[in-house]
């Protein structure tokens, strides 16, 4: 998978964030029976003042978060808890943004190492982007499974 990420802020450096989210991208889409050679994404690695102004312009929610996705294409499924079709996928996938402190605030209380949450966040975030998402219990339930797979994969333990 092609990644291209735009790191605005240094804090980032502290993790491999091109191998992380190379390695969770790969994943993802070898896991869905996808070829990660024929796509593309982007990650803007961020702060949480930035991803706070994204999350108030694009959400309506005036605070940071830890990721943000925006997918190339609309993809979700009419069913809850049915999979969205991954037929005539676009190259470009969609964009992901990513805030450190959120990030890193969140993996300390969860006492889980920065690494494998944001692993987890890139999945989650582009799941979203092939049309996955959270809004009932069905779809949360087999997002989060997915994620749980995928993840194991990665050698991350289930975040749920």
């Amino acid at each position: 998978m092609e990644i291209d990420i735009l790191i605005e802020t240094p804090d980032w450096e502290a993790v491999d964030l091109p191998a992380l989210a190379q390695s969770a991208g790969d994943t993802t889409l070898a896991e869905l029976g996808l070829d990660p050679a024929r796509h593309s994404l982007s990650i803007l690695a961020c702060d949480d003042a930035r991803i706070a102004i994204l999350n108030t312009e694009f959400r309506g929610k005036p605070a940071p978060t830890n990721v943000l996705s925006w997918p190339a294409e609309d993809r979700a499924s009419e069913a809850p808890g049915t999979a969205p079709s991954l037929d005539d996928l676009p190259v470009e996938l969609g964009d992901l943004a990513l805030a450190f402190q959120t990030c890193a605030r969140e993996a300390t209380d969860g006492k889980k190492p920065l690494a494998d949450h944001v692993r987890h966040l890139v999945v989650h975030g582009l799941l979203h982007c092939l049309g996955y998402d959270h809004d009932d219990i069905a779809d949360a339930e087999l997002m989060e499974g997915l994620e749980t797979r995928i993840l194991a994969r990665l050698g991350v333990a289930d975040p749920y």
